[in-house]
Formats: C-alpha cells, sequence, structure tokens
C-alpha cells in the first residue's frame, strides 16, 4: 500500500464530546420538563392526568433513543425534538407553571437546542454511522429551503401542541383532527428533512465523495490520482455550484480531467441535468476542518 492510501485509510478520531453534551442538557430537559408537566396537571381532568404524561414520556424517549444511536436519520429527529422543548416550556409559563421549575425548563431546551443545531453535533452524529475509515463532512443546507423548513417545522409543532393541549381538556373533534394532521405531516414531511441530514463531502481512501441527495441524482466520486488541487474558493471563480447554492465559505475542487456531475430532478428538468466539470463547489459546515482532514490525508491541498 502506498504512502498516501496508507495515510487515508486510518482510522479517522471519532469526537463525541458535543454529542454527550447534548444527552446531558436533554436530561436537564428530561427532568425539569416532567416536573414541570406533573405540577401544571394539579387540578385537571382525568383525560389530562393520563394523556399529557404518555405524550411527554414518548417524546422524551424518541429523543433519547435518537441521541443513543448517532445516526443521519437520528440527527433529524433530534433536531425536530428539541426546539419543541422549547414551545413546551414556553407553554408551561404561560399556564402558570412554578416560575424556578418552568425557567430552568426553558433554559435547558435553549441549551439543547443551540447545541443540536450546530456544525459539530452534526458532524458527530453522521460520522457515527461511517463505514470504516470515511469521514463525513456535513454539508450547509441551500439557501433556497431554508425558509421552507422551518415554515413547515413551524406549522407541525403548533398541530403537534395544539392537539394535545386540546385533547387534554376534552375538545375532542379538533383535537383528534389536528394529531391526524401532525401525524400525516411527520410521514410527508420528515423524510424531506432527513435529506439535509445525508448531505455530506466525504473523504475516503480512494479519493473524495459528494453524497448529496437534495442536489445531485447521483454521488459524485472523484478518484485520489484525478484531484489537481483542493482548496478555498476564489471570489471569481468559474466552477459548477454543487452547493446547492449555500451561504458562506465554499471549498473548490480542481480535476485534471472532467468528470460527469448529474443534478437531481427539479420542475424545470424532470429527468434531472447532467453537466461535465472540471472543478466544482461545495459547502461543509466547517470548511477549515474538511481542509485540514484531506491535507492530512495527503490530497493536494492550497
Amino acid at each position: 500500500m502506498s504512502t498516501d492510501a496508507a495515510t487515508a485509510s486510518s482510522p479517522p478520531t471519532r469526537r463525541t464530546t458535543t454529542t454527550w453534551a447534548a444527552r446531558l442538557a436533554w436530561v436537564a430537559v428530561t427532568l425539569t420538563g416532567a416536573v414541570c408537566v406533573d405540577r401544571g396537571l394539579s387540578g385537571a381532568d382525568d383525560v389530562a392526568q393520563v394523556l399529557v404524561p404518555v405524550v411527554w414520556w414518548v417524546f422524551v424517549a424518541g429523543t433519547v433513543l435518537a441521541l443513543v444511536v448517532p445516526a443521519p436519520s437520528g440527527l433529524t429527529a433530534v433536531r425536530a425534538t428539541t426546539p419543541l422543548a422549547v414551545a413546551v416550556a414556553v407553554g408551561s409559563l404561560v399556564a402558570g407553571a412554578d416560575a424556578v421549575w418552568a425557567t430552568t425548563f426553558l433554559a435547558a431546551s435553549i441549551l439543547a437546542t443551540g447545541i443540536t443545531l450546530s456544525a459539530e453535533f452534526a458532524a458527530e452524529m453522521v460520522q457515527g454511522s461511517a463505514y470504516g475509515s470515511e469521514q463525513r463532512f456535513p454539508l450547509r443546507p441551500p439557501v433556497a429551503v431554508l425558509l421552507p423548513v422551518v415554515v413547515t417545522w413551524a406549522a407541525w409543532a403548533a398541530s403537534v401542541v395544539a392537539g394535545v393541549v386540546l385533547l387534554a381538556h376534552s375538545v375532542w373533534i379538533p383535537g383528534v383532527a389536528l394529531v391526524v394532521v401532525a401525524v400525516g405531516a411527520a410521514v410527508v414531511l420528515f423524510p424531506r428533512f432527513d435529506r439535509l441530514a445525508e448531505r455530506w463531502l466525504v473523504l475516503v481512501p480512494a479519493g473524495v465523495v459528494v453524497h448529496d441527495p437534495l442536489v445531485l441524482a447521483e454521488t459524485l466520486m472523484v478518484q485520489r490520482p484525478a484531484i489537481r488541487r483542493i482548496g478555498l474558493a476564489p471570489a471569481d471563480t468559474e466552477a459548477a455550484d454543487l452547493s446547492g447554492p449555500a451561504a458562506g465559505h465554499l471549498i473548490e475542487v480542481g480535476l485534471r480531467d472532467m468528470a460527469l456531475a448529474v443534478f437531481a430532478a427539479d420542475p424545470a428538468n424532470p429527468r434531472g441535468r447532467a453537466i461535465h466539470v472540471q472543478s466544482y463547489l461545495v459547502a461543509p459546515s466547517r470548511p477549515g476542518r474538511a481542509l485540514a482532514a484531506m491535507a492530512s490525508a495527503r490530497l493536494p491541498v492550497g
């Protein structure tokens, strides 16, 4: 085996610091939230006494499972549920829960949300299911999808919270309707959200891979000998933009020969669109970390 291949095939160091921080923050959310839920149900009817705790502990258990088994799907689930805890905490404050407990619940929820939305957390979660020596670097989302994702998540979260509250107060027809809407929306939306968690620039012993089911119809693999240069993209670059496009600093991969990139289908191109590229742009969340890893693997970074 060559020196380059041996260096690239050494297993990457798997960081779990941010993942453990998220787990500890979620423990705080679980404990403070349980107290607020329990105290908030004092004087409630029998339906609320049974329904609300069941929903709370199902919600907690689902998030715990996603945090314990790092994977892209777990990243999607955690990023959907931790902001929901913030909404529940705000609701407990409005509903008149004990101020100290509710404020602590809100602070823990905000902390957990901040951690799980970070680039470091995403990197650790997607790396958790990586194969062998591959190193995955999450890609920043395209600017065009950010607002639709936030709006659709907010609508889903509102239907979940409102549905549970109505059922807890025995308002059956609107409550059941909202819960059905929330479940249906989750079935439709979560696979789409999950595509954002499956977008990576990947360093493998053989070269560099762009795995991006949102932008590309096919994974783009470039062999090590075909790479001419990798570095931060200059402002006047003419490289093909495979980033979405995304905001922030982009990495440009220059090739010795042409490669085929196939864009995913869109309304203008229902069968996708293929182009030949001699250089292309991608947007890792942490471009410096990606470039450092590629330099360590003896790729031509500069």
